[in-house]
């Protein structure tokens, strides 16, 4: 059974269609990315999914439970972790495990005993008595988390999880991640760190102006529409550079802000070029997610 079924999804705010026919088939124990530009519709389809925000039309089916119909049903059985947390400040680390498990129906017997491997996944074992306002961001963003599992899940829905966090919880976060899908649980996740979509995501949607325009795995996805190798330029020389040799050197030349982005099949050229000209500096990799991102999205500022 598909842990998640969308078919033809719409939902319009004031004559806009902020989500537009949207079609996703989500299979068990992966992790599967909704990505697109700001107001490309992924916040309004994490609601809509869960029954949280209800459509204009179209078909949800979740855990095996219709939805609006019977989203009561189906959200007792998902766990949820929104963009910005929100966590009580009243309460201890181990409280709002405890409350938020209440919230379920759970009794407090089986909530005190699933309390201890929540505090040990999210990293937390000695904070058990510690007030909110004492954590780092990457604390809370842990407890939310594991505050989403209270319930034993075997759906997540998580919005820009490791959004402001230093590179040490962001990993810390990722390795979490990894670990859930591994037990089989499926996660869907809107972030906008291709980065972190491409470490995680076993399926990504690209989305933008309420509709889907790709899908596929990372890796699929960088072949299908990118050259294997990208050399970023950039520095005082860069664009007389490019236009007096990067451009016919490379498939693809593009610029952003001051740095230009060269595509192709076969990098050596370049490199070499590049090396004998002390007036710029240069990044030469694999293509990414991101280049994909840009290309199907496009480069101009999304406000």
């Amino acid at each position: 059974m598909r842990h998640l079924h969308v078919a033809n999804l719409r939902k319009s705010y004031d004559g806009l269609g902020v989500v537009a026919g949207l079609d996703l088939e989500i299979e068990p124990g992966v992790c599967f990315g909704l990505l697109g530009p700001n107001g490309a519709g992924k916040t309004t389809t994490l609601r809509l999914c869960p029954g949280l925000t209800e459509p204009d039309s179209g078909e949800i089916t979740m855990l095996g439970f219709s939805i609006p119909e019977h989203a009561r049903e189906a959200r007792a059985r998902i766990g949820v972790v929104p963009q910005v947390d929100n966590l009580d400040p009243d309460f201890t680390v181990r409280e709002n495990l405890l409350v938020y498990g209440r919230y379920f129906g759970l009794s407090q017997r089986v909530v005190k005993a699933r309390i201890p491997e929540l505090l040990e996944f999210a990293g937390l074992a000695a904070r058990e008595h510690s007030r909110i306002q004492t954590l780092s961001g990457g604390m809370k963003r842990r407890l939310t988390l594991a505050r989403a599992l209270v319930n034993d899940p075997q759906l997540i829905f998580l919005d820009e999880p490791s959004t402001g966090l230093d590179p040490q919880a962001r990993h810390l976060i990722w390795e979490r991640l990894r670990k859930l899908t591994s037990e089989g649980r499926t996660i869907v996740l809107t972030t906008h760190f291709m980065d972190e979509a491409e470490r995680l995501c076993h399926r990504v949607a690209i989305m933008d102006h309420g509709r889907k325009i790709e899908e596929g795995t990372p890796r699929e996805l960088i072949a299908r529409y990118i050259e294997p190798q990208v050399v970023e330029v950039y520095g005082d020389g860069a664009e007389a550079w490019a236009e007096a040799y990067g451009r016919r050197a490379s498939e693809r030349c593009e610029r952003t802000g001051e740095t230009f982005f060269c595509y192709t099949q076969d990098a050596d050229p370049i490199v070499h070029a590049l090396d004998r000209e002390p007036s710029v500096r240069y990044l030469h990799r694999p293509a990414s997610l991101e280049d994909v991102f840009l290309k199907l999205t496009g480069r101009e500022l999304r406000d």
